[in-house]
């Protein structure tokens, strides 16, 4: 995966938790998934396309999940909410909007999130697109950020000024 489409998602997982849900994120070392968990009982799933396609997927226990769902709406929402599945999409939305204005030279435009709902569940992806995890920790709980993206358009601009990730 290019790595210049990690650091905008790193910078809009902090800037949508720490504006929409007044919540610092504490982001991990990102790292290469290597098998098919995570297993989670929440997942938002946000599809790309254009110049690069793929997917971002936001992972979640039940409890940090509506946690989130709650400080994100101000009242309480439990997976038996009616807008839970809503809070949780628009929280996958608001993070991979974030990631796609920041990418550099690459024209890319976002689906309508897509929101799983089921114990212990997994995501497999294809094996042809390389995924990324990048946990992250919050006062409310952890979750992960799963993303795979490829280039299907070479980008516009100078490439070696982008390619940098946070460590």
């Amino acid at each position: 995966m290019d790595v210049r489409f990690i650091n905008p998602f790193v910078k809009s997982i902090c800037n949508t938790f720490e504006t929409m849900c007044s919540l610092p994120v504490t982001v991990k070392k990102p790292e290469m998934k290597t098998d098919n968990g995570p297993t989670s009982d929440v997942s938002s799933i946000i599809g790309f396309s254009g110049d690069a396609a793929g997917s971002v997927a936001l992972h979640f226990s039940f409890d940090t999940a509506s946690q989130l769902a709650t400080k994100f709406a101000g009242i309480d929402i439990t997976p038996e909410h009616d807008d839970f599945a809503d809070a949780i999409g628009e929280l996958a939305n608001m993070v991979a909007g974030g990631a796609k204005a920041q990418f550099q030279g690459v024209d890319v435009s976002i689906s309508l999130p897509n929101v799983i709902v089921g114990l212990n569940h997994n995501l497999s992806a294809s094996k042809s697109v390389p995924r990324i995890i990048i946990p992250c920790d919050t006062e409310l709980g952890s979750f992960i950020v799963e993303i795979g993206m490829i280039l299907t358009k070479q980008p516009a601009g100078n490439v070696a000024e982008t390619a940098g990730a946070l460590s």
